[in-house]
């Protein structure tokens, strides 16, 4: 049985990632288009007002400049084939743990149907994994950022979402105990009040990170995010929803079995 919840998870990933990608292309491309053209303006700008700058003089600088790498991959691929694979890739990844997640819950948050027990560990995995570790550390369009701080940031930021997942399990398993004495109820708003707070002191303790220029326009990078946003809701709501539906029909038939013999 667990087999057959890991196919659907991946298969339940995958139709996420399709059309999260298709969301994605949609309403995230523009605002990383105009982002990477202000990028290239800068740059730009940049080389134009080099004769101002005392370096000019220097017999070395009138050296011409070595020819600029050929793109390996188009921006066009990238948007297009690229953004699929990497999100379908990802969804299909997500579906997998997804469903093992399911496994591991189902049954042990009282008698719910499969797309309900579905429907809420999708719901709290779009929170714990994405939006809390979002709102400490949001997602910047192209041109935003220092090169040389990446590493630090990406560590940042996958630090904080595996802080979130293993506050948000233990206030799941806390609130679960809870559950038996004070009722479903007040034992979960007793461990999200939990999760809250300890998410809360995690994150002002952790560094913060604004590297956006003052010149960047907030509209471009309001639209970004809200767009990586809605990307990940339609990701999540769309895994919860497939999973779900694929997996109550196998789950109710194995208990329909169970109880004839």
């Amino acid at each position: 049985m667990m087999r057959s919840l890991l196919v659907r998870g991946m298969l339940a990933g995958l139709i996420a990632g399709v059309l999260a990608t298709l969301f994605a292309y949609f309403f995230g491309e523009p605002s990383v288009e105009t982002a990477i053209g202000l990028e290239g303006t800068a740059a730009h700008s940049h080389h134009d007002t080099g004769a101002q700058d005392p370096a000019a003089h220097d017999p070395a600088a009138h050296e011409p400049a070595p020819a600029e790498e050929e793109e390996l991959v188009t921006r066009g691929v990238q948007s297009t084939v690229g953004l699929l694979t990497g999100v379908g890739l990802y969804g299909v990844a997500v579906g997998g743990l997804f469903s093992l997640a399911f496994a591991f819950v189902y049954g042990r948050l009282g008698i719910l149907r499969p797309r309900v027990t579905a429907a809420l560990l999708a719901g709290g995995a779009f929170v714990v994994v994405f939006l809390v570790p979002f709102l400490k550390y949001p997602a910047n369009p192209p041109a935003v950022g220092q090169a040389g701080t990446i590493g630090s940031r990406t560590s940042l930021y996958f630090g904080f979402v595996a802080l979130s997942l293993l506050i948000g399990i233990l206030a799941a398993a806390f609130g679960r105990k809870l559950a038996d004495k004070l009722g479903a109820w007040r034992g979960g708003l007793i461990a999200s009040g939990g999760y809250v707070v300890l998410i809360a002191v995690a994150a002002a303790l952790l560094p913060s990170i604004d590297e956006v220029p003052a010149e960047f326009p907030g509209s471009t990078l309001w639209t970004f995010r809200l767009a990586s946003v809605g990307t990940q809701v339609v990701l999540w709501t769309v895994l919860g929803l497939a999973f779900g539906a694929l997996s109550e029909k196998a789950l109710t038939e194995k208990s329909l079995v169970r109880k004839d013999a």
